[in-house]
């Protein structure tokens, strides 16, 4: 609640004061601090502004300024005096002790950094860690206690500035600006600090209340290195702290420092002007002059951060300045006219001169606090890549890491999905004989069990798939896969960048999506969307694995892997098509750092399989069982008096929809169970296991009685899946192909095809809109489905 939302005759306390500069100085030397109870007296004939009473003085305030003053309604309480200790029932002291005790804090750094490696040991919580750009595409949030403070951290996105060239930097200065946080808590790469430094330098004139975080400081020791940090940050005015936050060193002293500058500690912080020289000094005062005249704008910015940004001829800043003041017009003629100056002067625009100056800056106070032991210049990171990235052993290595991957995924998951798949068939073996037979006993049995069982035995190979994916990240290999094939990407019309979401969109299509938020250029954000669904998503991975483990005997991880080079392969090919017509624009410069090597620790790789398991339990407990219960209800009803409930229901809802759609499908090869499986993938892949387990789960018992031939050959004895089983054992009832088997290898393969290729989840689609249009995520649905079709109806015409 804000100070302008208590009406006449109300009484709050103040919480914080939000704002910037003169501002906030001058409403803090007018008494409104934290604690201090305020009385509402009345508002002006036109309702601004609005009389206050505080510490016995009369105030009047905008509501404006009133906004920007966070405070907690207490006016039902009586008070001693003016200050706050007054007498308060429990709950609203409570409620008052929390917010004056809160410390909003936003963790802002360059990606690589350790940013959330920090985050989640000061939070406790599970967040993703990688070791490449883009990881965190979104504001996460953790709160935790210490030394009595409530401490709200916010982890930012990793951005090396905070300008105007990619959302991420957008994203983190409008939180910086519009939440106003209380610290912000600054991680930087110790052995990168030059330029980590630079993002530190734009805080700065930002005129926030920073701390740093010296992360990796383990790194820069073991170096031979030597950093005076005490200095820097006198120098700086920012209390830095040496940490490394993979092991939780020092994360307490960072806190401990929050809540110190917090409390004012005035010997831990001062604000400094980095000095750009006399020319750029003297234009940036030439523009707070009349930037100071609209206080709105002042009040929300420092009017030192916004000359500069002016100077550098930034866009988003001039819409700012525009909209928010009645001078722009002499705002503009002041800032084109300085320009001139600086360039005539230095023979470079302004905005090269300043970040000169950042970095000069940057290098005299290392020059003075930071002395580097000389090591050799063939590092150990270049005799990794000079093997990992060489021109003939690159691509090699690649695949061979990848085949290792899929090959894993099956021959390592197998154990664990056996004893699972043994735990949900003895289950549901208990749970038939327990329940009478009936409705209850088929909705558990065939229903849920059958339903949810069916999918959740794929959990060890998705986990598997994922330590793959997560052991990339945290090694750095991530980012050289993207550099090996940053010039096939840009043949086909995408950004080298464009790599990571796409490999993201093997574990996920929907945090892949957000992941294009790295792409600068529209056109190579919204092209790499369209792209990703062809990536095969870990919840399409049930679905392999069940249909290659029963039609394909023989090298099973070399038929995964070709499944998932075949979704490459479209993609490549439908980027190729629309590099040529409706994205013809040349794509942006590839610029990506390529991180330094680290071991991938055993806490990264335990948190990221942990955050996977949790989804995944969470999506079987939610959106499986609820199309598991749709899809038994539909199979189930309308029965007839004298059928059984152990017996197939031809005339079911979910049979008449299936025979409605089939026609559509039969050419691929489908019957009308296949089609209404791959009509519930749509709410998830997963619910295409799950819708099997319940439309073949009534031929399971008849199919276990007789001798299931593949291939004219017989299926392995040791082979206990019921599923499979059916699947093995289903065959036409009528028509022209009556008694013909439903599923051979060609019509599996032109299943699995389709799965592959066609329409991607609804959570997909609803990211795609969010993060392009609604027109947009309606083609990716439409032309997927269309490419699916058609290419299963290609390899089925051909081969059948």
């Amino acid at each position: 609640m804000m100070l302008s939302d208590i009406p006449s005759g109300k009484q709050c306390v103040i919480v914080r004061v939000n704002g910037h500069g003169s501002f906030r100085h001058r409403i803090m030397e007018m008494g409104f601090v934290r604690g201090v109870s305020v009385f509402v007296i009345k508002n002006a004939p036109m309702n601004d502004p609005v009389e206050y009473k505080i510490m016995g003085n009369h105030v009047s305030l905008r509501r404006s300024e009133a906004m920007k003053i966070e405070v907690v309604d207490v006016s039902d309480f009586q008070y001693d005096d003016e200050v706050f200790h007054g007498t308060i029932d429990d709950i609203t002291h409570d409620e008052l002790h929390t917010k004056l005790q809160t410390i909003n804090v936003a963790l802002v750094g360059n990606p690589n950094c350790g940013k959330t490696s920090f985050f989640n040991y000061a939070t406790g919580m599970r967040e993703k860690v990688g070791n490449y750009s883009g990881v965190t595409v979104a504001a996460k949030v953790g709160v935790f206690k210490r030394r009595g403070y409530t401490v709200n951290m916010v982890d930012l996105p990793g951005t090396y500035s905070i300008t105007e060239y990619s959302p991420e930097e957008l994203y983190v200065r409008h939180h910086l600006v519009e939440d106003s946080p209380d610290i912000v808590l600054n991680v930087i790469d110790s052995s990168n600090l030059e330029r980590n430094l630079f993002l530190t330098t734009q805080l700065i004139d930002m005129n926030f209340a920073i701390v740093g975080a010296l992360n990796m400081y383990d790194e820069l020791e073991k170096a031979g290195d030597k950093l005076d940090y005490k200095y820097l940050g006198l120098m700086l005015g920012i209390p830095f702290v040496p940490t490394t936050a993979y092991k939780g060193i020092g994360i307490d002293d960072v806190i401990d420092t929050i809540i110190d500058v917090y409390e004012g500690k005035k010997e831990l912080t001062k604000h400094i002007h980095i000095n750009y020289g006399n020319t750029i000094e003297n234009a940036i005062n030439k523009i707070k002059v009349e930037l100071n005249v609209n206080k709105a704008l002042t009040d929300k910015y420092a009017s030192r951060y916004l000359s500069i940004k002016l100077l550098e001829h930034e866009k988003t800043t001039s819409e700012i300045v525009k909209n928010d003041t009645q001078n722009f017009d002499a705002i503009e003629n002041i800032v084109e006219r300085q320009r001139q100056i600086i360039t005539a002067e230095y023979h470079e625009d302004a905005e090269t001169v300043i970040t000169d100056a950042k970095y000069g800056f940057i290098r005299g106070a290392l020059k003075e606090t930071y002395t580097t032991k000389k090591t050799d210049v063939t590092d150990k990171a270049t005799k990794i890549d000079n093997l990992l990235t060489n021109k003939w052993l690159g691509f090699p290595i690649l695949i061979l890491f990848l085949w290792i991957m899929f090959q894993s995924t099956f021959t390592l998951g197998a154990y664990p999905q056996q004893w699972i798949e043994n735990g949900v068939d003895i289950l549901g073996r208990w749970v038939a004989a327990t329940i009478p037979s009936g409705i209850v006993n088929d909705f558990i049995v065939n229903g849920v069990i059958a339903g949810v069982g069916g999918v959740i035995v794929f959990l060890p190979n998705i986990l598997i798939l994922f330590f793959f994916i997560s052991f990339m990240e945290d090694t750095g290999y991530m980012a050289r896969a993207t550099f090996i094939l940053d010039k096939m990407m840009h043949k086909i019309g995408l950004h080298g960048r464009s790599f990571i979401p796409l490999l993201t969109g093997f574990g996920c299509s929907v945090p892949a999506i957000m992941a294009t938020r790295t792409l600068e250029n529209k056109k190579d954000r919204i092209l790499t969307m369209l792209i990703i669904p062809f990536m095969s998503c870990s919840a399409k991975l049930p679905v392999y694995i069940l249909l290659v483990s029963a039609f394909f005997t023989k090298n099973q991880g070399l038929i995964l892997l070709l499944i998932y080079v075949f979704g490459i392969i479209v993609g490549i090919l439908v980027a190729l098509i629309m590099k040529n017509t409706i994205f013809r624009k040349e794509s942006e410069q590839f610029v990506m750092e390529l991180p330094p090597y680290r071991k991938a620790t055993l806490r990264n790789l335990s948190i990221h399989i942990w955050n996977k398991s949790a989804e995944y339990l969470k999506k079987m407990g939610t959106v499986i069982l609820l199309a598991s219960t749709i899809i038994w209800a539909l199979s189930y009803f309308p029965r007839n008096d004298n059928q059984s409930a152990t017996v197939q229901n031809d005339g079911s809802y979910i049979a008449q929809l299936g025979r409605f759609i089939e026609p559509v499908m039969r050419p691929l090869g489908f019957d009308w169970k296949m089609s209404v499986c791959v009509l519930t993938g749509f709410a998830a892949k997963e619910t295409i296991v799950s819708s099997m387990g319940i439309l073949y789960n009534d031929d399971v018992s008849t199919a276990s009685t007789e001798a299931v031939v593949v291939d004219d050959t017989t299926a392995n004895d040791d082979d206990n899946s019921k599923l499979i089983t059916a699947l093995r054992a289903e065959r036409y009832s009528s028509g022209k192909r009556s008694g013909q088997k439903v599923f051979t290898p060609v019509t599996a393969t032109s299943f699995l095809i389709f799965v592959l290729l066609y329409c991607p989840c609804v959570a997909t689609v609803i990211a795609c809109r969010k993060e392009s249009s609604r027109k947009w995520s309606w083609f990716m649905v439409l032309y997927t489905t269309a490419i699916a079709w058609l290419l299963s109806f290609c390899f089925y015409t051909v081969f059948a």
